[in-house]
């Protein structure tokens, strides 16, 4: 966002009028060289040269460079201090799926979800939430609903706990997740099969109601990855357009971005034509085989080099973790060093021209304790 100060400024305006606290000054100590109170335990981090992706992110004018945690990592010493010091913002990888939320019907559980929200306030992360309404990881007495009237239901009374119970604490959340099938038409789900199309005015009109400041993304895969023509970017992108132009409150278009080895070539056009048809977008859950420093720099310079995205995020710190481990796809390797495609990035990017710094913005408070309960009404 070099070109766009602008959208800084109207997004820090939002921001201002909305629960969230404001903001801190940057610690360009901690964010620049990693040098945090709390990471004695991690000394290559400490002893590399190399500056915070993050803060590098913000230098030239985006939000946030993030990555993907739950309480496993995040209670493990050496990953979170490698969170602290390089990466901005965290999204929950399973704590906010369906089947984990609310698994049976009325009953919901957010112990998983409140640790990353809790650690990450108190942390001055920001927060993307991650995901209302997805076919997969569901459990079956949702899937097993044949009424549209029992299912708009559930899905708002789904949406509505899920995402006001966080409102002013997280920066944006995918509603709909991967929600269109190889052919640009809508994925088979219970949601299409009960409700078609109208589904997804249903979770969004809900999301804004319970958070009205918060951004709401539509996100999936092979968008990005096969190149501009190919038919589910196509047919996302008319979508979109077309619920954005009818009054659904869509702020924004996730790409994952899961990248194979050699497809990173068609990112920047790909990710161009998806931003042009929302307000806003991101890359949502980047990894790719064999992690090659030029597709990590040619992935994220995609976002860099278009106005209205606003951050990426890869989907985990060391590979090890990865839900693609055996292809070594992310940017720390099993002993949580950097690899060259992280080298390969602060080089490429720190090298560009910058802005003035965006302050962090942190959210107010952290979720009481005594709303943590495995169960809640």
């Amino acid at each position: 966002m070099r070109t766009s100060i602008f959208s800084v400024l109207l997004f820090t305006q939002v921001i201002l009028g909305s629960p969230f606290q404001a903001i801190r000054d940057i610690d360009w100590e901690k964010e620049l060289l990693g040098r945090s109170s709390s990471d004695d335990n991690l000394e290559p981090r400490q002893a590399r040269s190399e500056k915070s992706l993050d803060a590098i992110f913000k230098s030239i004018g985006k939000l946030y460079f993030g990555t993907c945690a739950d309480s496993g990592l995040l209670n493990n010493a050496q990953n979170a201090a490698i969170l602290k010091a390089d990466f901005g913002q965290l999204t929950p990888e399973n704590s906010g799926k369906w089947d984990t939320v609310e698994s049976s019907k009325g009953n919901f559980n957010f112990g998983g979800l409140d640790t990353l929200v809790n650690w990450a306030v108190t942390n001055n992360k920001i927060i993307r939430g991650h995901t209302t309404v997805w076919h997969s990881q569901l459990p079956g007495w949702v899937s097993n609903i044949r009424d549209k009237a029992t299912l708009t239901s559930v899905i708002e009374t789904h949406v509505t706990k899920t995402i006001g119970r966080y409102a002013g604490k997280i920066l944006q959340w995918d509603v709909v997740n991967e929600m269109f099938d190889e052919q640009g038409g809508l994925r088979s789900s219970v949601f299409s099969s009960v409700l078609g199309e109208d589904f997804v005015r249903i979770a969004f009109e809900a999301a804004r109601k319970a958070d009205p400041a918060c951004k709401l993304y539509i996100n999936d895969y092979n968008t990005v990855e096969k190149g501009s023509t190919y038919a589910k970017t196509t047919g996302m992108i008319k979508y979109v357009k077309k619920w954005i132009a009818a009054g659904v409150p869509i702020d924004g278009i996730g790409a994952q971005a899961h990248l194979m080895a050699g497809e990173a070539k068609n990112v920047p056009a790909s990710f161009a034509a998806l931003c042009a048809a929302a307000p806003e977008c991101a890359l949502t859950e980047i990894d790719i085989v064999g992690a090659a420093p030029a597709e990590y720099v040619q992935t994220i310079k995609a976002c860099v080099d278009i106005k209205n995205c606003v951050g990426a995020t890869v989907w985990g710190v060391r590979d090890p973790d990865s839900w693609r481990a055996s292809n070594n796809p992310l940017l720390f390797n099993a002993q949580y060093q950097t690899k060259p495609a992280y080298s390969a990035l602060v080089a490429t990017l720190g090298a560009l021209p910058t802005v003035t710094p965006t302050p962090v913005v942190a959210p107010r408070e952290a979720v009481p304790a005594a709303q943590t309960a495995a169960a809640l009404p």
